[in-house]
């Protein structure tokens, strides 16, 4: 249940005013371009997961320039892979990208797969990515739930001011209940929630004149109550686990040869945490370390 959940309507969202804003207001990207390929769109999903559109777009281009195709990618090592995911963050994101690469390459004859299960089969493809692939590359039918399309449908549905704790089954459900009926349109329909939830319906400061369903929003009928279920936890960076990561990582791409443990050191202060980060970077496969004792990316040596 959602915290705030108010009575509201049967499951519905006006989908010719949502897809008429869509035409008019969309973000001109190129992995929405009609002639962008499957591959590419698989790219931009892995890519675009907790990192913002800006820094993506000239990643994503130089990926696509650089390996154009699964077989190409699969056909570099996993540390010039980590090296060009430069800093993009959550960078074992980059080796899910290369190991699934390997098997679109070698079992699917070099072609995405267009089927979600076969989608999910894929390493490191979870729930959200394999139905964003089969909606955005082939036009399915499929459920696309991300955190901006939950907040849309807790707002303009069910009348709550944010959507509370993720549930794959039902937020599947919530969703799968708004498509149109036509595959084309339905995949059309997940862009455009997607979008209303980036641009329109934002978890701060949401803009609501500007929004296309504020005539029928349930959360504006209810008038606008303030979420009240559990709080959502801050993410902090500078000197966290992951910054200090970051920080190792960032060494290791900029040299082509594994380097000794003393150019790691210099760049956190404190042994304790640099050295439990170098320790879970070598057990996540992001670093390996040579014979010798020296630290470098993978397979680069």
């Amino acid at each position: 249940m959602i915290a705030g959940l108010v009575e509201s309507a049967p499951m519905s969202i006006d989908a010719d005013c949502l897809l008429d804003w869509f035409d008019e207001s969309a973000r001109d990207l190129p992995w929405r371009d009609a002639d962008c390929s499957p591959w590419g769109v698989l790219v931009s999903e892995i890519m675009l997961q907790q990192t913002p559109v800006a820094r993506v777009l000239p990643v994503w281009q130089e990926w696509l320039d650089r390996w154009p195709r699964p077989s190409a990618l699969a056909g570099e090592s996993q540390g010039e892979v980590l090296r060009a995911w430069g800093k993009l963050g959550y960078p074992r994101r980059a080796l899910r990208l290369h190991a699934a690469a390997c098997v679109i390459a070698s079992e699917h004859h070099d072609r995405v797969p267009d089927d979600v299960e076969a989608l999910l089969a894929l390493p490191g493809i979870g729930a959200y990515t394999a139905r964003a692939v089969a909606a955005f590359a082939y036009g399915k039918r499929a459920p696309v739930v991300d955190t901006n399309v939950r907040r849309v449908v807790a707002r303009a549905v069910h009348g709550a001011g944010d959507a509370g704790p993720a549930s794959i089954s039902r937020d599947l459900a919530d969703v799968e209940a708004l498509l149109p009926a036509d595959e084309p349109r339905a995949a059309r329909f997940s862009a455009a929630l997607m979008e209303l939830g980036a641009l329109i319906c934002v978890a701060r400061s949401p803009k609501c004149t500007g929004c296309p369903l504020v005539s029928g929003c349930a959360w504006q009928r209810a008038g606008r109550p303030e979420y009240t279920g559990p709080a959502k936890p801050v993410q902090k960076y500078g000197g966290t686990d992951r910054h200090v990561r970051g920080l190792l990582l960032d060494v290791l791409r900029n040299t082509t040869e594994p380097v000794e443990k003393a150019r790691l050191d210099v760049v956190w202060s404190k042994p304790g945490q640099r050295d439990r980060c170098l320790d879970s970077l070598l057990v996540d496969g992001l670093v390996e370390q040579t014979p010798d004792g020296r630290f470098g990316l993978p397979g680069e040596h």
